[in-house]
């Protein structure tokens, strides 16, 4: 029996918030940047902000990293693991971190250091959604969205790998 889900944005929300986090990132950026995609969730948003940002001239090297702390449960466990690392050489370069939501920032933190100590000149990075955290974390320094403290499903987010394909935004 599937859970009673909750709408909080639609497809066309979601890519209308992709597309104004673009006209932020594109002129901090270059097709020098690697842009670095959080697997498995940050997939839909990289995607999305992949051709926003080429509509908007700028054309940047993509790689993707492997990462996970929640496996199939709703909360963190704590510790970060690193299923596939960079496959792409960032030393000198900037690089631009994706991920799909921000909690407790573990998954995000975690990415920076691995870059950082892969050399790599500037890391940034940007979140489709922030959601309140009780402590202090990570700030992003790109976010699409305020997202409420609700278990989140749709554009990449997922409940034990299910919903991720929702083209919204819904709470559990």
């Amino acid at each position: 029996m599937s859970p009673v889900r909750d709408i909080l944005l639609s497809g066309d929300q979601v890519l209308t918030l992709v597309d104004g986090l673009a006209d932020e990132i594109a002129p901090r950026t270059s097709d020098e940047t690697v842009v670095v995609c959080l697997l498995t969730g940050g997939l839909w948003f990289a995607a999305d902000l992949m051709r926003a940002l080429a509509r908007r001239g700028r054309h940047p090297i993509f790689d993707a990293m492997w990462l996970s702390s929640y496996g199939d449960a709703h909360a963190s466990s704590g510790v970060v693991t690193v299923r596939a690392g960079l496959q792409r050489p960032v030393e000198g370069r900037q690089v631009l971190l994706l991920d799909d939501v921000l909690d407790s920032g573990r998954s995000l933190a975690s990415a920076v250091e691995t870059v950082k100590s892969a050399a790599a000149a500037e890391a940034l990075t940007a979140v489709f959604a922030r959601k309140p955290w009780p402590e202090p974390r990570m700030t992003p320094d790109f976010i699409a969205w305020e997202a409420p403290d609700r278990f989140l499903v749709g554009y990449g987010m997922d409940d034990a790998g299910r919903y991720r394909g929702l083209p919204g935004i819904e709470a559990i």
